[in-house]
C-alpha cells in the first residue's frame, strides 16, 4: 500500500470550513495598518482613499479593480466594506486577498453578513483580524464596526453600542472621524432595536464626516434619517466601479466614481 508523505510546510484542507492559512495570509488587517504607518500622511494633508465593497465571488472583477486602482495617483489605501466572501469560507477570503495583495497601497476591511455565516466570523478574525477596530491615519480616525445584526439573531449585541460610543467620544488625536460598516442602519438586516441608538450616536458626533456601508451593491449618498449625517454606500465588485473619496478640512469631502 502506498504511503502519503508530506513535508513540514505543506497543509491539507480536510473541510471547506477549514480556515487555516500560512503566516503571510493571517492577521492581514494588522499587516496592512503597519504598511500605512510606514507611509504617514502629514497633518493637514488631504486624505484620498478608494471605497468599494462586496467582493464575494467576483474574482475576475477583483483582478481588474486592482489594475485600475494601481493607476490612480495619490491614493493612500483602499477599503472593502464587507462581504469579502460569499459563504463565510476562509478559502474565499484568501482568494480575494490573492488579488488585493497586488495593490500598490494597503487595504483594510470590515466584516460583512456573508462573512458571518457558518464559521465565517472565526475565519475572518483568523485571516483579517478584529470584528471591531479603529485606527488613525493623518487627521482622520476610522472606526470599523460590525453591524451584522441578523447573523447575531437581533439579540442587541451587534453593533456593540458601548464600544461604538466609546470610539466616537475619543478622537485619539485626530481632527475628524469616519465610521465604516457593512450593513447600513436603515437596512432590514440591521438590528432594529439598535437603529435609533446607532443613528443617534452618529448624529451627536460633531467631528463625523460621514458613515460608509456596503451590502447594497450599489453607490449612493443620502441622509436617511434627515439629521444631517451623510451615509455613503459602495458599489459591489460586480458593478465594475468604485469610489475615490477625498477628505480635507474639518468635514469637507468630494466623491469621484471610477468605472473599470
Amino acid at each position: 500500500m502506498a504511503a502519503l508523505s508530506l513535508s513540514g510546510c505543506e497543509m491539507l484542507e480536510f473541510s471547506p470550513n477549514d480556515f487555516r492559512s500560512p503566516d503571510d495570509e493571517k492577521d492581514l488587517t494588522a499587516k496592512n495598518l503597519e504598511r500605512l504607518r510606514q507611509q504617514p500622511l502629514p497633518a493637514g494633508d488631504t486624505l484620498r482613499f478608494v471605497f468599494t465593497g462586496d467582493s464575494q465571488r467576483f474574482y475576475d472583477e477583483a483582478k481588474d479593480l486592482v489594475a485600475s486602482v494601481n493607476q490612480q495617483p495619490g491614493i493612500q489605501f483602499l477599503v472593502v466594506a464587507g462581504d469579502i466572501s460569499d459563504f463565510g469560507m476562509g478559502r474565499e477570503m484568501r482568494w480575494v486577498n490573492e488579488h488585493l495583495r497586488k495593490l500598490k497601497v494597503p487595504y483594510v476591511t470590515v466584516v460583512g453578513n456573508h462573512d458571518s455565516v457558518g464559521n465565517g466570523r472565526e475565519a475572518y478574525q483568523h485571516i483579517f483580524g478584529p470584528l471591531n477596530y479603529s485606527f488613525v491615519y493623518g487627521d482622520t480616525k476610522f472606526i470599523m464596526v460590525d453591524t451584522n445584526g441578523r447573523e447575531a439573531n437581533f439579540d442587541g449585541s451587534t453593533p456593540n453600542m458601548s464600544w461604538v460610543r466609546q470610539q466616537l467620544s475619543d478622537l485619539s488625536g485626530a481632527r475628524r472621524q469616519i465610521v465604516i460598516s457593512h450593513v447600513p442602519p436603515q437596512d432590514a438586516d440591521f438590528d432594529p432595536t439598535l437603529t435609533d441608538a446607532y443613528a443617534g450616536a452618529l448624529r451627536t458626533t460633531p467631528k463625523l464626516v460621514f458613515e460608509m456601508n456596503g451590502h447594497r451593491h450599489d453607490f449612493g449618498v443620502s441622509q436617511p434619517f434627515n439629521d444631517g449625517v451623510n451615509y455613503v454606500n459602495s458599489y459591489g465588485f460586480e458593478k465594475r466601479a468604485y469610489v475615490i473619496l477625498t477628505v480635507w478640512g474639518d468635514k469637507q469631502f468630494r466623491l469621484k466614481q471610477v468605472k473599470f
